[in-house]
């Protein structure tokens, strides 16, 4: 049995190689036709695009990436060509979860926003935005959420948050077509429909909101500020609207080790059971850092902050900073 493998996905050599006799790691931007061509399994992250391209004329039978999102996955290929194909929901939406209620508190600490007065407007609410939910609840926060795909009386319109929302945070898969396609769902149009002048954080796909657009309505004070760790052409980012966001960070919110062990005992759940393997057992999370513990505060713990502080400082360093993430833990 062959797997090819992003070498940037932690934690899962050992498991892997319990599994296989081949096991191949790439670099997941640079994985081509040839180096699939007479593989039985592919597991990626985004930066890899699955679809005929990549996996016509192979072997390959099943397909797993180690993230929530699967925009980079072409799944009308995969059920043409009788490919299984799975992602991981909800792995990381603890992390992100975590880097969202460091981020409020900064809000708090450094511009002065009281979130106990604040409304805090979330849109989706799926794995990451009910616990991104339960954390502005646990901040004493007014919260609205707009979610259409989701049968709950107490949600709101999107047309509700713009007219009174403090903060305004995006928590939605990237789709490009039907009734609630979100490409470019923070548009001039969105902007210029905003009642107060919020805070707006993006944390789901950079081409959720519109970067360009946003740059302008920061610049012409209709949103106070921003904190961004996704960005629209990435690697490539708007250095303008990086110099300007408050925290801009490298799509490293769901970073945590526990959400990419989160991630990685799934793709191993999901490749056990497709191919009828024997389980090795699961990967359990590394340690925190001797100068960590559970019991620091959340700041303390993680402060987006110094990777924004990073970015900011070499944005060429992007894919970098990404696949040499320090460790970070969740709090316990």
């Amino acid at each position: 049995m062959k797997i090819v493998v992003d070498d940037k996905i932690p934690y899962i050599r050992e498991k892997l190689a319990l599994l296989a006799d081949d096991v191949v790691y790439l670099r997941g931007s640079e994985i081509t036709a040839d180096d699939v061509r007479d593989a039985d399994a592919l597991i990626v992250r985004t930066r890899t695009r699955c679809d005929e391209q990549l996996l016509k004329d192979s072997k390959v039978q099943f397909v797993a990436t180690a993230t929530i999102g699967f925009d980079h996955i072409d799944t009308d290929y995969m059920t043409k060509a009788g490919i299984y194909w799975t992602n991981c929901p909800g792995c990381n939406a603890g992390s992100v979860s975590q880097y969202l209620e460091c981020s409020l508190l900064l809000l708090q600490q450094q511009k002065g926003i009281d979130l106990q007065r604040a409304t805090i407007g979330i849109v989706g609410c799926g794995h990451v935005g009910s616990k991104v939910k339960a954390v502005a609840e646990r901040l004493g926060m007014r919260i609205l959420v707009c979610d259409p795909l989701l049968d709950d009386s107490s949600f709101v319109s999107l047309d509700v948050i713009e007219r009174e929302a403090d903060i305004i945070t995006f928590h939605v898969p990237l789709s490009r077509e039907g009734e609630y396609a979100t490409y470019h769902m923070a548009d001039d149009d969105f902007f210029h429909q905003l009642s107060r002048v919020p805070y707006v954080i993006n944390t789901s796909r950079g081409e959720v909101v519109d970067n360009a657009a946003l740059l302008q309505a920061l610049k012409e004070g209709r949103v106070r500020d921003a904190i961004l760790d996704v960005w629209e052409g990435e690697p490539n980012l708007n250095l303008d609207l990086l110099n300007k966001v408050f925290i801009g960070t490298p799509h490293i919110a769901g970073y945590s080790a526990d959400g990419k062990v989160n991630a990685d005992n799934m793709v191993i759940d999901a490749l056990c059971q497709h191919f009828g393997l024997l389980h090795p057992g699961h990967i359990l999370p590394p340690p925190l850092p001797a100068d960590l513990s559970d019991r620091q505060s959340a700041l303390e713990l993680y402060n987006p902050l110094i990777d924004s502080e990073k970015l900011k400082n070499d944005p060429s360093k992007f894919e970098f900073l990404r696949n040499n993430y320090p460790i970070r833990r969740e709090k316990l």
